[in-house]
């Protein structure tokens, strides 16, 4: 089928003209390009916050410059090539104010700008780093609460179109490590439903529709796939949830178990899974 995008893979490109190059091929295919949006020669540390966190642990950590300077730079390059980007995992109020502009700056350019949030950047700050040290460890790291607040925002206005979870499994003998040699990310396909049902549907900042747009129907219209919907002779590709049933992670399918939401008490839980007209999960059970 041939790739649906491309993407830097978290390691940021600082080569300007390379990064200008791949925006005009990417626009003439009419394919998206995601950008992992942060400064290497900014950042002493990355994984934690500069700021409150980084004070805590006694390091430089990674300061929000960081990750604002190449926002700045692919937003507006992208308005002068007319690529499709999509800007990952947003960290800082600065970052979704930039986007919120790109997006108005013409109907035509604007379309093509996306941006994406996730389940742990709108629900956690740096205090979260404090108290579980590199289990809340991940780039770009968890800010401060008026960011968290502003993510919120901008997945409420249609700023940040995409929730997306960046899982990123390690071992327990990785995040055992000290905080500056631990691995950056968590994992976040099992908890991505019930965090965002329990802190955005449940606090009155989406409804549900609007999250499930969030979390199919607009990723897959970004890359141009052939899901998200419902339809006669559509994709049978369908999630059931019961939104008012607890759940409490920790039971994990995955192999790796490194998230600090470990215990926490959450709604909405996946009664059923099915992929191409198949059931492949139920309940408790993968089948």
């Amino acid at each position: 089928l041939g790739a649906a995008g491309f993407t830097d893979d978290g390691i940021p490109l600082m080569d300007e003209a390379l990064v200008r190059a791949a925006m005009e091929r990417t626009a003439e295919l009419d394919m998206p390009i995601s950008f992992h949006e942060e400064d290497p020669r900014l950042i002493s540390e990355n994984g934690i916050n500069r700021g409150k966190a980084s004070e805590y642990f006694g390091i430089g950590g990674s300061p929000r410059e960081a990750a604002i300077s190449l926002v700045k730079r692919d937003l507006q390059m992208a308005l002068e090539t007319g690529a499709s980007i999509n800007i990952q995992h947003i960290s800082a109020k600065e970052s979704v104010e930039l986007v919120r502009r790109a997006k108005a700056h013409s109907s035509q350019k604007g379309a093509n700008i996306h941006a994406e949030a996730t389940p742990h950047h709108f629900t956690l700050t740096q205090e979260a780093a404090i108290r579980y040290g590199t289990m809340a460890k991940m780039n770009p790291p968890l800010r401060e609460e008026e960011d968290r607040l502003a993510i919120i925002q901008g997945l409420a206005d249609g700023t940040i179109d995409i929730i997306a979870t960046d899982h990123a499994p390690h071992t327990t003998e990785e995040k055992a490590r000290p905080v500056t040699q631990a691995p950056s990310g968590i994992i976040g396909l099992e908890t991505a439903l019930p965090l965002a049902i329990t802190g955005l549907v449940n606090e009155g900042y989406l409804t549900l529709s609007r999250l499930l747009r969030l979390m199919s129907t607009n990723p897959a219209n970004l890359y141009h796939l052939d899901a998200g919907y419902l339809a006669e002779n559509g994709p049978a590709d369908l999630v059931l949830i019961d939104t008012a049933a607890e759940v409490i992670p920790g039971n994990y399918a995955s192999k790796a178990s490194n998230t600090p939401f470990t215990g926490w008490s959450l709604k909405g839980k996946v009664v059923k899974t099915i992929a191409s007209g198949k059931v492949v999960y139920s309940s408790e059970e993968v089948l």
